[in-house]
């Protein structure tokens, strides 16, 4: 049985309680080398190759990853192969046509299939129309979460139940206790689910990051709990004192994570966002020298249409801020801080 943490989701509060070469660790970069969303040394050659119309690389990676158990990573591949698949689709035609029961095709068919769904005015609908492809690929490999990961986010976007969420949520965890991808689809969940409830998702995050070893990525979990605070105007307010506590938890795990690598740079974009709203800048300042040269479009785009040019932004807010100037913040498009609302 998994741990108490993993069981214990609070829904019903009343009945309840592409450059992939490698960059020097701390070499300034100009604002002409910082790369948007950066593919690492894996999956660039599977998305050259699909570009082509060759699924072959993309095939060979995903099994890589479900061979070796790299759970984390083949979220995060499955999710860029599918978004890659929205505008360039017939290489993953291909290779359903060919491998029709291949569960890395089928988990990658699904994802897409959610992907157009939620972008439609009629998403609840839609998502409901899919369900058999996400059913089809969690059983393609019964260790697998990732299917279980997107069969979470299909719930939330399909306005499922709290009863039949948790069902889910106990099938994901039975797989893989502390994988951060089903963490944070049951985060958006409850996010969701008790709008403006910032202290239930809180500890929900909390809990989980406890559980976890000091090396999981669920130890940013709290974080993302912050940032969901930090671009909300709905609930009572969080103590500062546990904010700088995510906060704290991300920096410990940050470390531990490959230094100026693609891989690790979405949370540490994250990280560096909640570190400049709580004005953090020699903390704010280091993470910029472990990321290296690379933005991801999250958080950014939740803020701008430009994600990149906004985190040029931010990075010299950080360096105006690191000397002195307390006037640098993430700001949004009309140039003003981060306020809650503007996302």
């Amino acid at each position: 049985m998994v741990g108490t943490m993993a069981m214990q989701l609070p829904f019903i509060r009343a009945s309840r309680m592409a450059r992939t070469s490698p960059h020097l660790v701390g070499e300034p970069c100009a604002d002409d080398e910082v790369l948007l969303d950066a593919p690492d040394s894996r999956l660039s050659p599977a998305l050259v190759a699909a570009a082509r119309g060759d699924h072959v690389p993309a095939a060979s990676l995903l099994l890589a990853t479900r061979v070796a158990s790299e759970w984390e990573r083949r979220d995060r591949y499955v999710t860029r192969l599918a978004a890659f698949a929205r505008s360039r689709p017939e290489w993953l035609d291909a290779w359903l046509a060919t491998a029709p029961q291949d569960p890395d095709a089928l988990l990658v068919g699904a994802q897409l299939a959610v992907d157009r769904a939620w972008q439609s005015p009629a998403r609840a609908e839609l998502l409901r129309e899919v369900s058999p492809l996400i059913t089809a690929a969690a059983r393609g490999d019964q260790r697998d979460p990732v299917p279980w990961r997107l069969a979470l986010d299909h719930a939330r976007g399909a306005q499922a139940g709290h009863t039949y969420f948790e069902e889910l949520w106990a099938a994901a965890v039975r797989r893989a206790p502390h994988h951060y991808g089903c963490h944070v689809a049951a985060l958006r969940y409850l996010a969701t689910y008790w709008h403006g409830s910032h202290h239930e998702c809180f500890d929900f995050a909390d809990r989980a990051a406890q559980d976890a070893p000091a090396g999981a990525l669920v130890q940013a979990l709290p974080l993302r709990a912050a940032f969901g605070y930090l671009t909300d105007d709905c609930g009572p307010e969080i103590p500062r004192e546990r904010l700088d506590a995510a906060a704290d938890r991300a920096i410990a795990l940050s470390p531990r994570l490959p230094a100026a690598d693609p891989w690790p740079a979405r949370m540490r974009n994250l990280l560096i966002f909640v570190l400049v709203c709580l004005e953090r800048w020699p903390d704010a300042t280091e993470q910029l020298r472990l990321n290296g040269p690379y933005a991801t479009s999250f958080p950014w785009d939740r803020l701008s249409d430009d994600p990149l040019g906004h985190f040029l932004r931010v990075r010299e807010d950080i360096r105006v801020g690191a000397a002195g100037d307390p006037s640098g913040h993430p700001r949004n498009e009309r140039g003003g801080r981060v306020r809650p609302g503007d996302h």
